[in-house]
């Protein structure tokens, strides 16, 4: 009985404070319903340009007509704050590269880091940075960018791509013992992928050319060839 008679004291006791107030009340219950609907409906508009975005990119993928450069390029230009958005401006950078358009390709890549600095596919823009500048012939500055990649990325796959890269510059530069190093680390991150095969290839290349370091260094993985 007690307990109830509190209530009730409270109730007595709140209802000409809510008399009192009830405008404001009002008025505070209006506003958390606009808020609630302006949250819902910006989400819904998120939602729908997500979709709309991710609708044109797979029809272009899907197409095999006219050049995918600009098409894609054109998506990433119209939605430019999507995820698809995003992945439209790798497509396309790659596709630049695909076609030998390396400068233009390395536009598009830099572009998507000066954009999305911390973008969910910041690394593989910077190793497309850096494979256009392989392709260019600027060695230098292809080190550095796929130096890069390997020290910020957390991708195996992306990693492995860059080590591939760079140790390819360190042999066409006369330095075979760290070209070696490179393709072990590559050869063991992707035993059963082509990236891991064609780095397997390169091990044995380099071991028939320099049989002092490959007895010198136990390769971390099994070479395919003896399986």
């Amino acid at each position: 009985m007690q307990a109830q008679d509190t209530t009730t004291l409270f109730l007595l006791k709140l209802w000409p404070w809510v008399e009192t107030n009830r405008n404001r009340l009002i008025g505070g219950a209006v506003i958390a319903v606009l808020a609630i609907f302006i949250v819902w409906f910006v989400a819904c508009q998120r939602e729908a340009k997500e979709i709309a975005a991710g609708q044109a990119l797979t029809q272009v993928a899907i197409s095999s007509s006219g050049p995918l450069a600009d098409a894609y390029l054109q998506i990433a230009g119209q939605h430019p704050d999507t995820a698809a958005g995003q992945r439209a401006l790798l497509q396309g950078a790659s596709s630049l590269f695909d076609a030998g358009k390396f400068t233009d390709a390395q536009a598009q890549f830099q572009k998507y880091l000066d954009e999305h600095p911390d973008g969910e596919f910041s690394g593989q823009a910077t190793l497309g940075v850096a494979a256009s500048l392989d392709a260019q012939g600027k060695t230098d500055l292809a080190v550095g960018a796929y130096q890069r990649v390997i020290n910020s990325s957390s991708d195996t796959a992306i990693v492995s791509a860059a080590k591939f890269g760079l140790a390819r510059i360190e042999e066409s530069q006369g330095r075979p013992n760290d070209a070696f190093v490179l393709y072990q680390d590559v050869a063991s991150a992707d035993p059963s992928g082509s990236l891991g095969s064609e780095a397997d290839m390169r091990l044995i290349e380099l071991r028939n050319k320099l049989p002092a370091a490959a007895s010198s260094q136990t390769p971390a993985f099994p070479l395919k060839s003896s399986q």
